[in-house]
């Protein structure tokens, strides 16, 4: 454990206490500093405050912590394809076969990972920076504002497609009321077994988790699911088709097209059609800016047909 000492400088002024220690210690998740605070592990002028506490200018803040802690924000130079980005928010698009965040099995490599590296060390003043200071995680205590991603939202690991990234807490928060009052528009492409007789429908059925099997499938006493779909394209023993998953379920899209009778291809758990990939993409993504309210939509890959797969 160690004793950190720091100063709130003017532009920190106002920022809540959480949200302050976030951006100092930007290598430590938000849930463990929660519990510093809660704890009674970090002093305000020497009083204990709650995680909502307004900070003023020249505040004192003593805080006692594992430095060691460190969390995914660990900065890869992994190579990123960006859509869109503004002082906001970045649009980026994720590749099959790559994590949103690290789990306890796989801690490098991720998108998250990846998005440190590209928001904190990408451009070369701040590589310069990072060279005469250390890693982001060695020089937290420094009042140097760090970037950190805010995901509003996933992706499977195997899903490729957009995905929209938060610059800062304000964002993050706007973006996340934007998904949970669903008025955020997201559509997938994909392949499936079989010819999908209906040119459009929608389906609804509830999906929940099986404890004895850790898998996410239809349980009629699950969380109620529903997902419109269209048909983009026939072949001989498949069925591209759009989707657009209403509510966010996992792996919603994925059970709700087994549900039907037709599997996403390379969905080997659902017993879909051999594929090299899982043929599910996020491809068209709408939203309103957090800051300028204007509503954005991008697609990327809307030429994909997985017809290679066919």
């Amino acid at each position: 454990m160690e004793r950190i000492e720091l100063h709130v400088v003017d532009e920190e002024r106002r920022m809540r206490l959480e949200d302050f220690l976030f951006r100092r210690f930007a290598a430590l998740s938000r849930m463990y500093l929660r519990e510093v605070i809660k704890t009674e592990k970090c002093e305000v002028n020497g009083r204990y405050e709650n995680r909502g506490y307004r900070l003023r200018a020249n505040d004192f803040v003593e805080i006692v912590l594992d430095p060691r802690r460190e969390n995914s924000m660990r900065p890869e130079n992994i190579p990123l394809t960006v859509i869109f980005e503004d002082d906001e928010i970045l649009v980026v698009h994720k590749p099959t076969g790559m994590l949103v965040h690290p789990t306890h099995r796989d801690r490098t490599g991720t998108l998250l990972n990846a998005l440190t590296f590209h928001l904190n060390y990408h451009q070369t003043v701040k590589r310069d920076v990072c060279r005469q200071n250390g890693p982001i995680e060695n020089n937290a205590h420094s009042h140097r504002s760090v970037i950190r991603p805010g995901l509003v939202h996933r992706l499977d690991k195997e899903t490729s497609g957009l995905m929209v990234i938060a610059k800062n807490v304000r964002a993050h928060r706007i973006l996340a009321r934007q998904f949970q009052s669903k008025t955020v528009t997201k559509k997938y492409l994909a392949l499936v077994g079989g010819e999908v007789r209906e040119s459009s429908g929608e389906i609804s059925e509830p999906i929940g988790r099986f404890a004895d099997r850790k898998f996410w499938d239809l349980k009629s006493d699950g969380k109620p699911a529903l997902t419109r779909f269209k048909v983009k394209k026939r072949f001989p023993d498949a069925t591209l088709l759009e989707l657009e998953p209403v509510t966010g379920r996992t792996n919603q899209l994925r059970i709700h097209c087994r549900a039907i009778g037709h599997p996403v291809a390379g969905d080997i758990e659902r017993s879909g059609p051999i594929a090299a990939r899982l043929c599910l993409h996020a491809y068209a993504l709408e939203f309103r800016h957090p800051k300028i309210g204007r509503q954005l939509r991008f697609e990327s890959g809307g030429e994909t047909d997985f017809s290679e797969f066919v």
